[in-house]
């Protein structure tokens, strides 16, 4: 008798207009083997799309924790996993041009700290800290945002949210 493989199921990325987005996340209490799993193909999504980083809720799991992958930045930093972040400080300022994977095709001009310091746990279950800098600064806050249900189109104002609004009702998903 054959035995069925654990089958890989492809993970889409929520777009826009999807209600997941919008909703504060609940903390993760346990790291199982579903979750590794999880987020093992979490980086597989993220590779396929060509992203810096991917949030939980962006694959419609409503839980506390995000991926980056920064490797192609040459950066210091490659994969890393941020269960259950907390930001415990910001500092400086930064104008850049960022984009969000569930908003394809959209770069805005957002101001952000230019320095973070996030504590979080480890796929092993260690409790880290890291200072970050620059782009390394922004993805961790785009992406902590996600978790609270806050959207890089929340950061412009209402002008200039005016002058994206056909490009927001062509990602928005009814």
């Amino acid at each position: 008798m054959l035995r069925k493989s654990a089958k890989s199921t492809r993970q889409q990325i929520v777009l826009y207009g999807d209600s997941k987005l919008r909703k504060v996340c609940e903390p993760v209490t346990e790291i199982t083997p579903e979750l590794r799993a999880f987020i093992e193909e979490m980086f597989k999504t993220l590779k396929r799309a060509k992203g810096l980083g991917l949030s939980a809720p962006q694959v419609g799991r409503n839980q506390r924790f995000f991926i980056l992958d920064l490797s192609s930045n040459s950066l210091d930093y490659d994969l890393m996993v941020l269960i259950n972040p907390e930001i415990v400080s910001v500092s400086g300022e930064q104008f850049c041009e960022e984009g969000c994977l569930s908003f394809p095709g959209l770069y805005l001009e957002i101001a952000r700290p230019n320095k973070v310091t996030c504590r979080y746990t480890d796929l092993d279950g260690n409790k880290m800290s890291v200072t970050a800098e620059g782009l390394m600064a922004r993805a961790i806050l785009h992406e902590n945002d996600h978790l609270n249900g806050k959207l890089f189109i929340d950061y412009i104002n209402s002008a200039d949210r005016e002058l994206i609004a056909g490009k927001l009702k062509k990602i928005k998903v009814s």
